[in-house]
């Protein structure tokens, strides 16, 4: 059996306390292994009620006074270390002032004695119009739907309300995900679920009714509601890429672009209409886009600092190196394709890594990159605004040495010997935050999700101004095949015989001197002293 554990969050309860401890199940209080009372510094006699029904009570009773007011959140952080440090399986959040009912604690567990669920929520809005039967004021309904649609929305869940205070978690769950980390306020409720839908816990909801009393209410509502909005506007953010990062703590820094839009999506449909060729993948990353190259029927040879999980089984053939040293020469020569997708702003000489990709070419050979745009209005706002940081991934990404805009690189690519064939652009990462098959059931709930319109509307302004708002940019390049000096050289002195000669001679002959030869004596026409050297160029 799991052991259970109840905390009660009480703040000048002292008129109510008794009662809701007395209401719990009778034949629920054997399965209960402790039961903590904390009175978060009332102003009243709440821990004074509280002692005295321990005294009177069989219940497992703990009550303790935190000696300041820790707030709603943070008198909820105490009561979940107790139960991780009592080694408990389950704790019960159950308000002191009687606003939920002890009665359906069973329920409340139940999903969590089956290891149907990793957390349970109380709701008040599954069962149709039973929250206005108890008493619920029409503008908290009202504002309770409208913000738990939101929150859906954003953060990419499925709930059937984020608002409710009777809940019930795996201790093991609490302890794998920062809760010590949310706020202390009203609003720790809400961070919480966004911190079990980051780590991928089993979210379960039980219908409970709705009980208005007399109770006071120490919320600002909106305050609350601005709150909720930016943690999980904060938290989408996140996923995309955007601030700090820490609430996406359980997402790889750096994700696999699946979406249609995406730019290794971008690059896959290049490849797509290439024969199979020879592909050398830098920063081949775990090989997922590796292993879409090969079942296009391309030979893909994968280039990282360090094998990252599954890589090996996804390329033909795995090298490890620091690109920062440029390319290895142990990958060989004669590529087909040189793959640079979001790399060279890992390294601090691009432009090197440039030149060995084209000395690795094959004459038609071409190379394919895509960079982060610094010039992007994120960054830019950034810097305007002297709030310029480092953000866990995207184009502030921490780990980005060197920063580009299309005209810088467009610079480098010249400089390399390269020409663009062609380039392309892509939008905000939005797909990035998708959270699978529970956003979608939201999206197709409303007809269609918020992320598709702001795709469509990000997608419009790339086309209209790609500079500011391109989130990347994506370049097919192919080395520009200058003649050689040789046959410069035998151009410029077959041209002696031709009238106005004279005025390229001196350049003729310096030239054919570089490639070794020598001017005839009393003559023009070169002898050769030694075999023409063929470079690559």
């Amino acid at each position: 059996m799991k052991r259970i554990g109840i905390l009660v969050v009480a703040y000048n309860a002292a008129t109510t306390l008794a009662a809701v401890l007395d209401r719990i199940p009778t034949d629920f209080r054997p399965r209960i292994s402790g039961i903590l009372v904390s009175d978060d510094h009332s102003q009243d006699d709440t821990y004074l009620v509280g002692l005295g029904y321990q005294q009177l009570s069989d219940l497992p009773l703990t009550v303790v006074r935190t000696p300041k007011n820790l707030g709603y959140g943070g008198n909820q952080k105490l009561g979940y270390r107790w139960a991780i440090e009592n080694q408990l399986d389950v704790v019960v959040l159950l308000h002191g002032d009687g606003q939920y009912a002890p009665e359906f604690l069973p329920s409340i567990v139940a999903p969590l004695e089956d290891d149907s669920a990793d957390a349970v929520f109380g709701s008040r809005m599954l069962e149709t119009g039973q929250a206005r039967r108890g008493g619920m004021p029409l503008y908290k309904y009202l504002g309770n739907k409208v913000l738990s649609r939101f929150e859906n929305v954003v953060a990419g869940a499925n709930l059937s309300e984020w608002h409710s205070g009777y809940r019930a978690y795996s201790t093991k769950a609490l302890a794998a995900i920062p809760f010590e980390r949310n706020d202390d306020g009203f609003n720790f409720d809400t961070q919480i679920i966004v911190n079990l839908l980051e780590a991928g816990m089993r979210l379960a909801e039980v219908p409970i009714p709705t009980y208005y009393g007399d109770e006071i209410c120490y919320v600002n509502g909106m305050k609350y509601a601005v709150d909720i909005t930016h943690d999980v506007v904060r938290y989408r953010l996140h996923k995309m890429g955007f601030g700090s990062g820490e609430t996406a703590f359980a997402s790889a820094a750096y994700e696999e672009k699946h979406g249609p839009h995406s730019s290794h999506a971008k690059i896959e449909r290049w490849t797509a209409q290439l024969a199979p060729v020879r592909v050398l993948d830098l920063g081949c990353s775990d090989g997922a886009l590796a292993a879409r190259l090969r079942a296009q029927g391309h030979h893909v040879t994968g280039v990282d600092l360090a094998p990252v999980g599954d890589v090996e089984s996804r390329v033909d053939r795995f090298v490890q190196a620091d690109l920062d040293g440029g390319i290895p020469e142990e990958v060989g020569e004669d590529y087909d394709l040189v793959l640079a997708a979001d790399v060279l702003e890992h390294v601090r000489r691009p432009e090197r890594v440039l030149a060995d990709a084209r000395r690795l070419l094959r004459p038609d050979g071409r190379v394919m990159v895509s960079i982060p745009n610094f010039a992007h209005w994120y960054p830019r706002a950034r810097v305007a605004l002297g709030a310029f940081d480092y953000d866990r991934r995207g184009i502030l990404d921490r780990t980005h040495v060197r920063f580009f805009t299309r005209r810088s690189f467009l610079h480098l690519v010249e400089g390399a010997g390269f020409t663009v064939r062609r380039q392309d652009t892509t939008g905000l990462p939005l797909e990035v935050a998708e959270r699978g098959a529970a956003e979608e059931e939201v999206g197709d709930a409303g007809g269609r999700s918020s992320g598709s319109l702001l795709q469509r509307l990000d997608r419009l302004a790339v086309r209209v101004r790609p500079t500011l708002f391109a989130y990347q940019f994506l370049f097919d390049l192919a080395p520009i095949l200058h003649p050689s000096s040789f046959e410069l050289a035998s151009q410029s002195v077959a041209s002696l015989d031709r009238p106005g000669a004279v005025q390229v001679s001196g350049m003729a002959t310096s030239l054919v001197n570089d490639e070794g030869w020598r001017p005839r004596p009393g003559g023009t026409t070169p002898t050769a002293t030694s075999p023409p050297r063929h470079r690559r160029s």
